[in-house]
C-alpha cells in the first residue's frame, strides 16, 4: 500500500472542497477571525450566568500572571479562604507565594539530584533518564507536594514575605535553575561510573544545593524565621501577633489538618480500575515527605463528592484542562462554546479516555470550586476562583458548565469526612505506581 500523498490525491482533495456550496463562506469566516471565533456559539454564554444556588464567601482573587504554579496559588487560595471566614479577614488577604515557592524549588532540585544518583547507571536513552532530564524543576506541583512543604516548612502571610520579579515570572529563574542542575547531573553520573564512595555523592550534592540556595536568595530573598502579624479586621480593629515562625503561624491561624484533605481522580483508563489508588513514579519534592496520591472515582462519586464539600462550606481545589473550549477573557468554560466539530463537518472532540489516552488532555491547571447551582437534585454549573487577576470573568472569577466538569475536570481535593466508609477504607489502600508521564501527574 503506497503511503504518500500523490498529486491525484491533492486534486480529489480540492475538488471536494470545490463542491461544497458552504466553502466559501467558511472560509472567509475563518480566515478573518480564527477558528474559535468563527465556531462560536453565544447561547452558551446566556446558560452560563454567574448564578449559584450554593455559594461561598467571594473573596478577591490572586494573580499569578507569568508564572506556572497554579497548584500552589489554587492550594494557598483553599487555606486562606478559611482564614478570611474563621478571622474575618479582608477579602484580599493573602499568604506568601513567594516563601512555598522557594522551599520548592529547592526541594525539587534536591529531589531530582537524588533521581539523578538512582538512574546513574542507565544509559541516557533510558526513557526514564530522558524524562527527569527534560526539566529538572518546573513550576508544575501537586496537592500533596504542598502538604509536604507546609508540613516542613509552615507558611506566612503575603506581608511577611511579598513577591519579587521571579515569583511572578519564573521563566529565567527555570531556565538557570535548569541549567546549572543539568551541569550537576553530569558531574554526578560521571562520579558514579567512577566508583565515588556514597559519601563523597552526598557531599558533592551537599555543594550543589548550597550553589542552588544562593540562587533562590538572590531571586526571592532569604525565607523569612521569624515575623509580626498585624491586619485589619472587617470592623477595621487593629490585630498584632509578634515573633511568631511559620509553622507556628499555619498551627495558630490556619490549622487545617492536611492528613484529612486527599486527592481524587476521574481517569476513565483502563489501567487505573475505580476505586484503586494511585501514586506516579519520580513525582514529588520533598524526600521521604508525603507521597503523591490518588483515589480514582467514577464521575458521579467524584461530582458527589464536589457538592457534598461546597455544601457544607468547604471550597475545593481541583485540577483540570483549563485550555479546553474555554474563553479566558469572558471566563467561561464550557464544552458547547465551540463548535469546531460543525464547522469543519468532521469529528475534532474526543471522549475523555481516549483524550487521556492519545495526549489530547491533561491535568494543567489548578483552581478553587467555591459555588455549585443545583436544579432538580443536579449540578448545572460552577462557580471558580482562578488566579488571573481580576480582569478575566466577573472580577476573576468564571462559569464552568456541567457538562465541561465531567469532561475535562481531574481531581479534586476532598476531606475525607465527607467520603462515605467504604470510599475512606479504599482511599487507605497501598497506591500502584504509575509512569513518571501519566496523564494525572503533575499540574502546572
Amino acid at each position: 500500500m503506497s503511503k504518500d500523498i500523490k498529486l491525484t490525491d491533492i486534486q480529489k482533495y480540492q475538488n471536494n472542497v470545490d463542491q461544497r456550496k458552504d466553502a466559501k463562506v467558511i472560509a472567509r469566516a475563518v480566515q478573518h477571525n480564527g477558528i474559535l471565533a468563527a465556531s462560536t456559539d453565544f447561547h452558551a454564554y446566556d446558560k452560563d450566568r454567574p448564578f449559584f444556588s450554593v455559594e461561598l464567601h467571594q473573596v478577591d482573587v490572586t494573580d499569578q500572571k507569568r508564572a506556572g504554579f497554579c497548584w500552589l496559588f489554587a492550594a494557598l487560595n483553599t487555606l486562606r479562604d478559611r482564614m478570611i471566614n474563621k478571622l474575618n479577614l479582608k477579602n484580599n488577604f493573602e499568604l506568601s507565594e513567594n516563601y512555598i515557592n522557594f522551599w520548592d524549588k529547592l526541594e525539587k532540585s534536591n529531589f531530582y539530584l537524588v533521581n539523578v544518583l538512582r538512574t546513574a547507571k542507565l544509559p541516557l536513552s533510558n526513557r526514564y533518564v530522558w524524562w527527569i532530564n527534560r526539566a529538572p524543576e518546573s513550576d508544575g506541583g501537586q496537592w500533596d507536594m504542598l502538604c509536604a512543604l507546609i508540613e516542613k516548612y509552615g507558611v506566612v502571610p503575603k506581608q511577611a514575605m511579598g513577591s519579587t520579579h521571579n515569583t511572578v515570572n519564573s521563566d529565567e529563574l527555570n531556565s538557570t535553575l535548569n541549567a546549572k542542575l543539568r551541569i550537576d547531573a553530569v558531574t554526578l553520573r560521571k562520579a558514579v561510573a567512577k566508583g565515588a564512595s556514597k559519601s563523597d555523592l552526598d557531599k558533592t550534592k551537599g555543594n550543589m544545593l548550597n550553589d542552588i540556595y544562593r540562587i533562590l536568595v538572590y531571586a526571592f530573598g532569604a525565607p523569612v524565621k521569624k515575623f509580626n502579624f498585624e491586619y485589619y479586621d472587617k470592623k477595621n480593629n487593629y490585630h498584632i501577633d509578634k515573633d511568631l515562625t511559620p509553622k507556628k503561624f499555619y498551627d495558630k491561624y490556619v490549622g487545617l489538618n492536611l492528613e484529612n484533605y486527599v486527592s481524587v481522580i476521574n481517569s476513565p483508563t483502563k489501567d487505573k480500575p475505580y476505586n484503586k489508588t494511585y501514586t506516579v513514579d519520580m513525582l514529588g519534592n520533598v524526600v521521604g515527605g508525603r507521597q503523591v496520591k490518588h483515589l480514582n472515582l467514577t464521575m458521579d462519586d467524584f461530582e458527589k463528592l464536589a457538592v457534598t464539600q461546597l455544601k457544607h462550606g468547604e471550597s475545593v481545589w481541583f485540577g483540570s484542562d483549563v485550555v479546553q473550549y474555554s474563553d479566558s477573557k469572558k471566563g467561561v468554560m464550557d464544552d458547547d462554546l465551540y463548535h469546531k466539530d460543525s464547522l469543519f463537518d468532521t469529528k475534532v472532540s474526543m471522549s475523555k479516555e481516549d483524550a487521556l489516552n492519545y495526549g489530547e488532555s491533561a491535568m494543567d491547571h489548578a483552581m478553587v470550586l467555591t459555588g455549585v447551582d443545583i436544579v432538580n437534585g443536579k449540578p448545572t454549573k460552577w462557580k471558580v476562583e482562578n488566579s488571573w487577576g481580576k480582569k478575566p470573568g466577573n472580577k476573576g472569577y468564571f462559569v464552568m458548565s456541567e457538562s465541561w466538569f465531567r469532561r475535562f475536570a481531574y481531581q479534586l481535593v476532598i476531606n475525607k469526612k465527607y467520603m462515605p466508609e467504604a470510599m475512606q477504607k479504599d482511599q487507605a489502600q497501598k497506591p500502584s505506581l504509575l509512569k513518571p508521564w501519566d496523564p494525572m501527574g503533575t499540574l502546572a
